[in-house]
């Protein structure tokens, strides 16, 4: 998520990403509006047609993880060029000035997470954004692809520690303390008001970040958001979309390496978590999570890659345009889609918790997409340079004129 700049100085091709990166995660992110994110912890079912499970396997398999990676490249990416952007304006002022934005976007994550839903990843971007800033903005290229790598070899590592302290009694304990968050969660969201639910994703916050269980998982996100980060401040510092035509040769040939390990390993989690429901760790989990983890990072980098080389045909620029607009409002449209979801499932709203599985879920996420948000999207952007949260986040930044003091041409997104 990047400040605006003016229509001749954006990229299409990462509007167009973020694009498909906010549909993305609406998809996977229905479960969590819908339903507890603690159900099937103790390994059942909650979905019983075939036709749910079917959408669930898809859902998991195909969008699971992809586009919430796809998000933290497109981070990583923008704070390279963006800082770039505030270095060449503001020399002395650069990194202040970017402090103070990812202050603001951590403000609004924290907002986001303790008020209106638990999913919330800005304040992880945030977090992250911090530690780029502060650490690793002059790490080499080098040391960046060793902690990429190292970040791809965690789960592996904490699976194996989880074997070894994970008892049968530690994993009895946490299956009934989360058979108990479903309970109370099924309370709150689902039939209590909007104060109610915000007291549950305010406990549930605290929880996740206060005790070692929670912390463990919690860090475990962290990893994986990590590892695509730097993948986007890598190619930033190589100008990657700057330099598409060129590079266009390796694209296709990663393109098509990068689906075909991403579908072997997606149908190879698949198969192991499904045939592996119970409770507790095991060896063959640990593989799970490494294909899980290895098939985040694949099929993102195929679909990044697809869009870069259908935005390369002048009738595909044309029929992606309406999706390039929604994402030239991300911070604002993630946002709604919090607002939309929450109204149609909690107890507060409409009431639907519960009550719409897998299939109509993936089918909502559709509508609300193309007939909600790209049509709002357009008309708000035929009216306004940026988004209205956009531009908030601009003005609470740079200040009352939501820009930076002078303007120089910048490719960014």
């Amino acid at each position: 998520m990047s400040p605006a700049l003016p229509a001749s100085e954006r990229l299409p091709l990462l509007d167009t990403v973020r694009g498909f990166a906010l549909l993305g995660i609406l998809i996977m992110n229905m479960p969590g509006f819908s339903t507890s994110f603690f159900i099937e912890a103790d390994g059942s079912h909650f979905w019983k047609g075939e036709l749910d499970r079917a959408a669930e396997q898809l859902r998991d398999a195909l969008f699971s993880g992809k586009f919430n990676s796809m998000f933290s490249l497109l981070f990583g990416l923008g704070f390279t060029l963006q800082f770039q952007r505030m270095q060449a304006l503001q020399p002395d002022g650069a990194t202040a000035l970017y402090l103070r934005r990812l202050i603001v976007l951590l403000a609004f994550g924290l907002l986001h997470v303790m008020v209106f839903w638990n999913g919330d990843v800005l304040h992880i971007y945030a977090v992250l954004g911090l530690v780029l800033v502060l650490v690793l903005r002059h790490a080499s290229n080098r040391t960046l692809w060793i902690l990429v790598v190292a970040c791809l070899c965690w789960p592996a590592l904490s699976g194996l520690l989880r074997l070894q302290l994970m008892t049968p009694e530690v994993v009895a304990m946490l299956t009934a303390k989360a058979k108990a968050w479903e309970a109370s969660n099924n309370l709150a969201y689902g039939q209590g008001s909007f104060l109610d639910a915000l007291r549950e994703h305010a406990r549930e916050f605290i929880d996740g970040y206060s005790n070692l269980w929670g912390l463990w998982g919690t860090f475990g996100f962290y990893v994986q958001m990590t590892t695509t980060m730097l993948l986007g401040v890598l190619a930033g510092r190589g100008r990657w979309p700057q330099r598409v035509a060129e590079l266009l040769p390796q694209v296709r040939r990663l393109q098509w390496a990068a689906l075909g390990l991403g579908l072997l390993c997606a149908a190879t989690f698949t198969v192991i978590f499904e045939l592996n429901r119970t409770p507790g760790p095991s060896p063959i989990k640990v593989l799970g999570s490494l294909a899980y983890t290895s098939s985040r990072v694949c099929l993102m980098v195929f679909y990044v890659l697809t869009l870069v080389r259908l935005m390369q045909l002048p009738a595909w620029q044309q029929r992606l345009a309406p999706v390039a607009l929604a994402g030239r409002m991300p911070l604002t449209n993630y946002l709604m889609q919090t607002l939309i979801c929450t109204t149609l499932f909690y107890g507060w709203g409409f009431g639907l918790w519960n009550r719409v599985g897998p299939a109509a879920c993936l089918l909502l996420a559709l509508v609300i997409f193309f007939a909600v948000q790209v049509p709002w999207s357009r008309w708000w952007l035929s009216r306004h340079a940026q988004g209205p949260l956009e531009a908030l986040w601009a003005r609470l930044t740079y200040g009352r004129h939501g820009r930076p003091a002078a303007a120089v041409p910048a490719a960014g997104g």
